[in-house]
């Protein structure tokens, strides 16, 4: 039997904090039922410095079950590094990441212990439907995916962080001690035997979502500025164009002044790239210093997080 721990992030989940407890707990007492898990088994909260009644409740939930543990983050640190401090920080032979939000099924946790039983050292859960997505919402994550796969990256298709992790796979996690985190783009590189398990993603229970568009962009572009340099090499390649295509033009206004004539003073051929080009520039010049802030806050070495107390 697995000694399991499951760890959820939380940030102001107090809505649907202890509906997820009394789930978590229910599904605990079936695996145990079925000889699937330890009798010492662990459910673990990361309060991301939540501002709502997230810690108390967990305390609460704490106090009346020894099975349930705390972890709060001394300020909000974005959801990966509360996921990796709760990663970090509990024991188990194995360890599985969800959101407290309850949209993943908490149902494939029973055949992910099986996975990994059978010998999976990660064991990815894949949303095998979006049906409960926007189709803005939907085009846009699977879009995502796609570029990342495109410029190199070594990504699960339609897998966020709900996954199972055994401890060899957890000791190789700590050796990455990177200040950008995508985890997404990290576990896939530990290597180990993996195994796959679908699910369909649900409609949250109650609250509202932590990643608004502008979350989930953010996570985007830091995924795809830390693990390819491929927006370096856009930069170049759409230099070489624009050039080209600017020679192109200067030839052809050349011949024209040669042969016709008649140019008129300010035509817009001569604005038209000044602007274009410098909107290039400064486009390049954006990217560029994206990598060089990434590098500024590795070489910092500033904790990914401060844990403030536990229960």
């Amino acid at each position: 039997m697995t000694k399991l721990a499951l760890v959820l992030p939380c940030y102001n989940e107090e809505e649907v904090l202890p509906t997820t407890i009394e789930r978590l707990l229910a599904l605990k007492h079936e695996l145990l039922a079925e000889q699937l898990i330890d009798d010492a088994s662990t459910i673990t909260f990361v309060d991301d410095g939540s501002r709502d009644r997230t810690w108390q409740i967990i305390e609460q939930a704490a106090a009346k079950d020894s099975s349930i543990h705390g972890i709060k983050l001394a300020k909000n640190r974005g959801h990966q590094n509360a996921l990796i401090a709760g990663l970090l920080n509990v024991d188990g032979d194995a360890v599985i990441s969800v959101d407290a939000d309850l949209q993943d099924d908490l149902g494939a946790i029973r055949e992910m212990v099986r996975e990994h039983a059978a010998g999976a050292q990660i064991v990815y859960g894949i949303r095998s439907a979006r049906d409960t997505d926007t189709w803005f919402k939907r085009w846009t994550a699977e879009s995502f995916y796609r570029v990342m796969r495109l410029v190199g990256v070594d990504i699960v298709f339609n897998h966020a962080d709900y996954r199972l992790m055994s401890r060899a796979a957890i000791e190789a996690l700590a050796q990455f001690d990177e200040v950008n985190l995508f985890l997404r783009g990290i576990i896939p590189q530990l290597g180990f035997r993996t195994a796959e398990v679908r699910y369909a993603r649900a409609e949250r229970y109650a609250g509202e979502s932590k990643y608004p568009l502008s979350k989930m962009l953010s996570l985007a572009w830091n995924g795809l500025t830390s693990f390819s340099a491929g927006p370096l090499r856009w930069i170049t390649m759409f230099g070489i164009i624009v050039s080209a295509f600017s020679f192109a033009v200067g030839g052809w206004v050349l011949l024209r002044s040669v042969f016709f004539g008649g140019n008129v003073p300010g035509w817009a051929s001569t604005v038209i790239p000044v602007y274009f080009l410098g909107g290039i520039q400064l486009l390049g010049i954006g990217i560029i210093g994206e990598y060089i802030s990434k590098i500024y806050l590795e070489t910092k070495r500033r904790p990914r997080y401060i844990i403030e107390k536990t229960v």
